[in-house]
């Protein structure tokens, strides 16, 4: 708590040991945890077709199953928007606009 170089906010130190011990028990009902989230989207990457960053959302009905899900596992800091952005940086969610160049890649 007194090492400035690290994470010092109790509730986040106290949920990170609360998470690894929900994702070990994830583990014991699905073959891995990347299994788990996938099936929030049906195992395959969500491509949208924003054509303004302001279309994006900040949540949606798939984000929100994953946060009650996880929530209702024990998992703790984990709203929709949270895991809407996991979504998007893992690639579960393609939020690329029509017009920018990753959105092919995507």
């Amino acid at each position: 708590m007194n090492d400035a170089g690290i994470v010092r906010n109790r509730l986040k130190i106290n949920a990170a040991i609360v998470n690894a011990q929900c994702y070990l028990a994830v583990l014991e009902d699905y073959p891995g945890f990347s299994n788990y989230l996938w099936q929030f989207v049906d195992g395959e990457p969500i491509r949208n077709r924003w054509k303004r960053m302001r279309d994006v959302p900040a949540t949606t009905n798939e984000s929100d199953a994953m946060s009650k899900a996880l929530k209702k596992r024990g998992f703790k800091f984990v709203v929709s928007t949270i895991c809407y952005a996991f979504m998007q940086a893992v690639g579960m969610v393609n939020d690329h606009t029509t017009g920018c160049f990753c959105y092919k890649a995507g």
